[in-house]
C-alpha cells in the first residue's frame, strides 16, 4: 500500500508541475492580464544570404600544355598583370621560329617574282610576249604577296601562343583554390578552372525576397521598386558564426525576374571588405531593418492561431473574456507580436494560459508579477511535499 501511495503522489506532483509549466490557471480561475498600449519598435527581417566577390574571374589557359611553374599560393592577394603560372613553351617557340622562316621564304620568292615581272614587262613592251604571259607573271606576284601576309598572320598567332604560355592575373583580387600542380596538362577546354581571382575589396551579398514582400515594398513608395530600393535603410550582415559584421551594406539592385519555382526575387546588397574578412562563396544572413510605428505590442504567448488567423482574448465587463481576431506585423522579435488592428490602447488581454479559455468565460484578472509569484509558491509547495489541493 505504501508503494502505491508514493506512486499516486508522484502522478499528482507531475500533473501539477505540467499544469504550471504550461501557464494554466489555478483553481481560483486567475489569469495574468495586461493592459496594452501603442508603441514603436525597430525590427529586423532576416534573409538567408550568399556572398560573392565584386568580380570572380575564372583563370583558364588559352592554349594546351604542361604547367612548368606556379608563382602564387591559395588565398594570396595578387594584382592585375601579375604572373600566376607558366606552361611548357618549347613547341610554341618552335612554331614561332617556323613562322619566321616561312616569312623569309615568302619574301625571297617575292623578290624573285618581282624580277620576273620586270623582265616580262620589258618583253611585253617589245611585243615579244603576249598579254596573257604578262598578266600571269603579275598574278603570280600577287599570290606570293598573299602567301607572305598569311605567313605573317601565322607568326602573329604563334607569338600569341608563346605569350599565353605565361598566364597573368586579369584583375586585382585573391587567389582561390589551385587544383592543378606543376606537371599537370591543362588547356582551354578543361572542366575545372586553374584557379579563380576574386575581387573582394567590396562584396555583393545576395538574398531573396518573396513576391508579396516585393509588392508591399513597391506600394510603400510611390516611385515603385526603384525608388523603394533607393530609399532602403542600410542593412546588416550576420556571419556564419553568429557574429555581426562590423560594417553596414547598401541594397543597390533587384532582379527583374521572379523565380517561378520559389516565387522569390533576388536582391543584392554591397558591403565594403577592406579587411578581407568576407570571402566569395561564404554564407550569412541579411538583416533588413523595419520601423513599426503606433502598433500594440503583445506577448506571443497571448496570441493563438486558427486557420492562419491570429486571435487574442480581450477581458471585458464583469471580467468575461472574448476571442478577438487581430492583424499583426510580419516582422517580430521572437518574444512579442506587433498588432496593427483588432486592439486599441487600453484594452486588457489575457497573456497566459489562453488554451483553457472560452468565450464569455469569467476570470479573475491578476498581474503578470502576481502570476509569477503564484507559480513560484506552487513550485515551493511541491518541493516541500504539499499537495496542490
Amino acid at each position: 500500500m505504501r508503494r502505491f501511495a508514493y506512486l499516486a503522489l508522484g502522478i499528482i506532483l507531475f500533473a501539477s508541475c505540467s499544469k504550471k509549466q504550461q501557464g494554466m490557471p489555478d483553481a481560483d480561475n486567475s489569469y495574468a492580464v495586461e493592459t496594452v498600449n501603442t508603441s514603436s519598435a525597430d525590427l529586423n527581417t532576416t534573409y538567408s544570404a550568399t556572398i560573392k566577390g565584386i568580380q570572380d574571374v575564372e583563370i583558364r589557359p588559352r592554349i594546351s600544355g604542361n604547367i612548368t611553374q606556379i608563382y602564387v599560393a591559395e588565398g594570396q592577394t595578387v594584382h592585375r598583370g601579375q604572373t600566376l603560372f607558366t606552361m611548357d613553351s618549347e613547341q610554341y617557340v618552335a612554331a614561332v621560329r617556323a613562322a619566321e622562316a616561312q616569312i623569309k621564304v615568302c619574301q625571297a620568292n617575292i623578290s624573285t617574282q618581282r624580277l620576273t615581272v620586270a623582265n616580262q614587262r620589258l618583253l611585253h613592251s617589245k611585243q615579244i610576249i603576249s598579254d596573257y604571259a604578262m598578266k600571269s607573271a603579275e598574278n603570280q606576284l600577287q599570290a606570293l604577296q598573299a602567301q607572305l601576309a598569311s605567313a605573317q598572320a601565322q607568326l602573329a598567332g604563334a607569338r600569341d601562343n608563346l605569350k599565353w604560355c605565361t598566364v597573368s592575373s586579369p584583375a586585382d583580387g585573391v587567389i582561390g583554390l589551385l587544383p592543378y600542380k606543376v606537371g599537370a596538362l591543362v588547356g582551354p577546354s578543361m572542366a575545372e578552372a586553374f584557379t579563380t581571382v576574386s575581387d573582394i575589396e567590396r562584396v555583393h551579398v545576395y538574398f531573396s525576397m518573396t513576391e508579396k514582400q516585393l509588392l508591399a515594398m513597391a506600394r510603400t513608395d510611390n516611385g515603385g521598386v526603384k525608388a523603394a530600393i533607393k530609399n532602403m535603410p542600410a542593412v546588416r550582415l550576420k556571419l556564419a558564426d553568429g557574429t555581426m559584421y562590423d560594417e553596414t551594406g547598401i541594397v543597390d539592385a533587384v532582379s527583374g525576374v521572379i523565380n517561378q519555382s520559389t516565387g522569390a526575387v533576388q536582391m543584392r546588397a554591397t558591403f565594403s571588405n577592406s579587411r578581407h574578412l568576407l570571402h566569395s562563396g561564404g554564407t550569412g544572413n541579411i538583416l533588413l531593418p523595419t520601423i513599426v510605428s503606433n502598433a500594440i505590442r503583445v506577448p506571443q504567448a497571448a496570441v493563438t492561431e486558427i486557420q492562419d488567423k491570429k486571435f487574442v482574448y480581450i477581458v471585458g465587463t464583469q471580467n468575461k473574456v472574448k476571442s478577438t481576431e487581430v492583424t499583426i506585423e510580419e516582422q517580430n522579435d521572437g518574444t512579442y507580436y506587433y498588432v496593427t488592428s483588432g486592439l486599441k490602447a487600453g484594452d486588457r488581454i489575457v497573456i497566459e494560459g489562453i488554451q483553457n479559455l472560452k468565450n464569455d468565460m469569467e476570470i479573475k484578472p491578476i498581474t503578470s508579477q502576481q502570476a509569477a509569484e503564484k507559480r513560484a509558491q506552487a513550485a515551493k509547495d511541491i518541493k516541500d511535499g504539499k499537495l496542490p489541493f
